[in-house]
């Protein structure tokens, strides 16, 4: 799929068929993880891959009780690396660390997209909890969760705000 038809054709999706995703488009989309640009390329984040039932409950009660999680054949969990980061950027380094760790996870949603997986962003969690359900090292923060499978909806594209609205020229 050409890039822009990829931006044009990912929408959201909180409904899940019961597929697994095949390894080849699963593997194409965590490879895209190692395109991503990090801050001094020190590629600080981690990446979680839940396919277990079991935890993929678990994160539904962590995350304000989105049920679409469990429907979901895989769930990526994406962390902030604070600790990588750190030992070059000091204090700054937490920030680019969840900087880097989302750009990767917006990479794999893209991938996703032209696989033909539908995915969601979800942000509403309690990072603690997350934390314990995939057994993260202390130093990695979670900041972003995707479920990623075939869609079980026909998502509407969304409205967006007019590109005048919100770009400032300086």
């Amino acid at each position: 799929m050409e890039f822009y038809e990829v931006l044009e054709n990912r929408h959201s999706s909180r409904s899940f068929l019961d597929k697994e995703i095949e390894p080849q488009k699963l593997g194409k989309v965590l490879k895209a993880a190692m395109s991503a640009p990090s801050a001094g390329n020190l590629q600080s984040y981690g990446i979680y891959v839940v396919n277990s039932k079991d935890a993929k409950t678990e994160l539904v009660g962590a995350c304000s009780y989105q049920d679409f999680l469990s429907q979901a054949p895989t769930v990526l969990v994406f962390c902030a690396d604070v600790k990588r980061s750190s030992t070059k950027y000091e204090d700054r380094g937490e920030l680019y660390a969840e900087q880097d760790a989302s750009i990767v996870a917006s990479y794999c949603q893209l991938a996703a997209s032209a696989e033909g997986l539908s995915s969601v962003w979800v942000g509403a969690f309690d990072p603690l909890e997350v934390s314990r359900i995939i057994s993260a090292d202390p130093y990695l923060v979670p900041v972003a969760i995707i479920p990623i499978g075939y869609s079980g909806e026909s998502p509407q594209k969304s409205t967006r705000r007019p590109l005048a609205e919100i770009l400032r020229e300086v």
